[in-house]
């Protein structure tokens, strides 16, 4: 019972709340579009203090996060961290499926904000956008985060790496760190009801560039599924 209000009340005030952060976002993005990427971590915040206020989640990050131009490659099991990479980095340009910025409103912020679009199919010439608006965001110090399973996965599943991540690895050359997330504990893919609890986020051992496919695919599935059961 506790759980069913809580998550009721999370859910209209959360998405209550995140409505006037997309019409702010909207207002301000013709005239200033810098500041997008300030609305935006704003909401981000908001949404922790939501998930942990009205839900009873609470953050924990287990390891050191570098700074630095770094490839952020992240385990996905619920729309958590999705939001809440703007918690834990610097205004990061997040690898995001192209289709989403087809959504009316929601996508002209997203471009705005300076999430990078990813084609499911990529041929060369998407692979090369995808290379240059990575390079822009290294450039500006962001940090660039990528979901290498390609949708939501429920807590204890290992599916292999989509063909993204090697290719993104292979064109950028920068340094992997993977990160492991146990948040479809507490916020399972397709549930309304979210529980109390700890979600942790496991910084796995930093990878190097210029490894083979194989290995670098490897070493980065252990890792960000090194929280699974």
């Amino acid at each position: 019972m506790v759980t069913a209000l809580r998550s009721l009340l999370f859910m209209l005030i959360f998405y209550g709340g995140s409505l006037s952060f997309v019409l702010t976002a909207m207002l301000f993005g013709w005239v200033a579009p810098t500041a997008v990427q300030r609305i935006a971590t704003a909401w981000s915040r908001f949404h922790r203090g939501c998930a942990r206020w009205l839900l009873g989640q609470k953050v924990v990050v287990e390891g050191e996060l570098p700074r630095g131009p770094y490839l952020y490659i992240v385990k996905h099991e619920s729309m958590f961290e999705t939001i809440d990479m703007l918690c834990l980095f610097d205004r990061p340009a997040i690898g995001a499926k192209r289709e989403l910025f087809d959504i009316p409103l929601w996508g002209g912020i997203a471009r705005r904000y300076g999430l990078i679009p990813i084609e499911r199919t990529a041929g060369a010439s998407a692979l090369r956008a995808l290379r240059a608006a990575a390079k822009e965001a290294t450039a500006e110090g962001r940090a660039i985060c990528l979901f290498p399973e390609g949708t939501r996965v429920p807590h204890g599943e290992c599916p292999p790496l989509k063909a993204g991540f090697a290719g993104l690895y292979s064109l950028l050359r920068l340094p992997v760190v993977p990160i492991a997330i146990d948040s479809g504990r507490v916020s399972p893919r397709g549930r309304f009801l979210k529980r109390a609890g700890i979600i942790t986020y496991k910084v796995g051992e930093m990878i190097p560039p210029g490894l083979d496919r194989k290995d670098a695919e490897t070493r980065v599935h252990a890792a960000i599924n090194a929280l699974n059961p």
